[in-house]
């Protein structure tokens, strides 16, 4: 498959033209994570380290880090949700409770300042939660000049990835690689200055973007099938 290679002011994007604005072209996030680590061999043993975002990065995550001999851990991050829709967000919250919004959208929503707070608070209790059950109280990993290769299932506003790549930074890493399956063409616009590389397959535009298009199967984990493919 033909791969294209687009240079920005700091990121690269890697895709495969392909399957540009095609839906249901992986099986699932397994089959994503192989195809993706073909394009990461470059890191194969190298001083790099693989870190998945939960749910669904981790499966991918996996896939990658077993292909290239990597360790893999994981960087718990999420979405700021909707009081009335779980589906999309306002923003997004990082390991260390750093937050940040989606400042255009909200000012297109009716939300409140105690809306927002109350949403913000339940995201910090969903980390929290997913820190004692993914980590178990383990240390977060040593990321200092090593290459970092980010993975989630797909970039739809970017948020979540957005300050998972911010508080990485914060470690001081050699590179920051976001690999993905599947992206907005917008998003990943937003995310390139901020990273050094990023590697998405399917590259979708349009108004209408979903994530679970690009699978055939699709479906939410459940934190025992997280806890399953990681050993922390």
């Amino acid at each position: 498959m033909a791969v294209k290679l687009k240079e920005y002011s700091m990121g690269r994007l890697q895709e495969e033209m392909s399957l540009r604005n095609k839906v249901n072209v992986f099986k699932d996030r397994k089959e994503a994570g192989r195809l993706l680590a073909e394009k990461l061999m470059n890191y194969k043993g190298a001083d790099s380290t693989v870190l998945g975002i939960p749910a669904g990065g981790v499966p991918v995550a996996a896939e990658i880090a077993n292909a290239l001999g990597l360790p893999m851990d994981l960087i718990i991050v999420r979405k700021i949700q909707l009081p009335d829709n779980t589906e999309a967000g306002f923003g997004a919250m990082g390991p260390d409770e750093e937050v940040v919004l989606n400042e255009n959208l909200l000012r297109q929503l009716m939300l409140t300042e105690n809306d927002i707070k109350a949403q913000i608070k339940k995201t910090a209790d969903i980390i929290k939660r997913r820190n004692q059950i993914f980590r178990q109280g383990k240390q977060f990993p040593c990321l200092k000049d090593k290459n970092v290769i980010v993975v989630d299932d797909g970039l739809a506003s970017g948020y979540t990835m957005l300050v998972a790549v911010r508080f990485i930074k914060k470690e001081r890493p050699k590179k920051i690689i976001v690999a993905v399956p599947t992206g907005l063409h917008d998003t990943i616009d937003f995310l390139l200055p901020e990273v050094d590389e990023l590697v998405c397959l399917n590259v979708r535009s349009g108004y209408s973007y979903a994530v679970a298009d690009a699978y055939e199967n699709w479906y939410d984990l459940t934190d025992q099938e997280v806890m399953s493919l990681v050993r922390l």
